[in-house]
């Protein structure tokens, strides 16, 4: 399986942080990534950081193709300038998204008092579940940071399925599930060169070894 981030899509509003802005890639070569993987079952798609360009831009580009994706929110951020609403989250999922959590205020969860892990993984997982009325069991780590005390908590806390941004392959049954972030510099090509990745089994072998040492940290 080969699980492909996206963020932004767009030119990103002059209040993003230059970090997140990296991340943002413009709509043609969001359109042309979506059209590469548009017969690829073994693509997943998903969203970071609750940006309003995933219901803008993507979304209509999804329903056109019949893709379906995760979209992972920052909780905090709902209702502010250049983030989904409440609303957003709620159509977002009427048109057959899944909604993961984000934390709460996109900050990485290495090292986090027990207050602030309880906030990025408890209150935050809440707030979306008022939003949605339906129960939230996924999460992606923000800047795909985490640790083995990370995900102890996230299995002690049952989330089904979390997301990190290991730029590698992923099992598709896996618990947790790496994942290529698409940078800003990034291109169709760059994607189609990593869906050849798939086909290299000593590769395949170097990720399972890399992200199996980052869960022991």
């Amino acid at each position: 399986m080969i699980n492909l981030c996206f963020h932004g899509i767009g030119t990103p509003p002059d209040d993003v942080p230059a970090e997140e802005a990296a991340y943002w890639v413009d709509a043609d070569t969001f359109r042309r990534v979506l059209d590469l993987v548009a017969v690829r079952p073994d693509v997943r798609l998903s969203f970071d950081d609750g940006n309003t360009s995933d219901l803008t831009v993507a979304l209509p580009e999804l329903v056109e193709r019949g893709r379906a994706a995760d979209f992972f929110v920052i909780a905090g951020r709902l209702g502010q300038p250049g983030s989904l609403s409440a609303g957003d989250v709620r159509a977002l999922r009427r048109s057959g998204m899944d909604v993961g959590s984000h934390g709460m205020h996109h900050r990485v969860w290495r090292r986090l008092t027990p207050a602030e892990v309880h906030e990025e993984l408890v209150e935050a997982r809440e707030r979306l579940q008022e939003v949605l009325d339906e129960p939230v069991s996924t999460a992606a780590c923000p800047l795909g940071r985490y640790d083995r005390t990370t995900l102890a908590a996230l299995r002690r806390l049952r989330y089904t399925r979390v997301y990190t941004s290991d730029r590698a392959l992923a099992r598709p049954d896996s618990w947790r599930q790496a994942r290529f972030s698409l940078r800003a510099n990034d291109t169709a090509d760059d994607v189609a060169a990593w869906l050849r990745h798939g086909d290299r089994y000593t590769v395949r072998a170097a990720d399972r070894a890399r992200t199996f040492v980052k869960g022991l940290r």
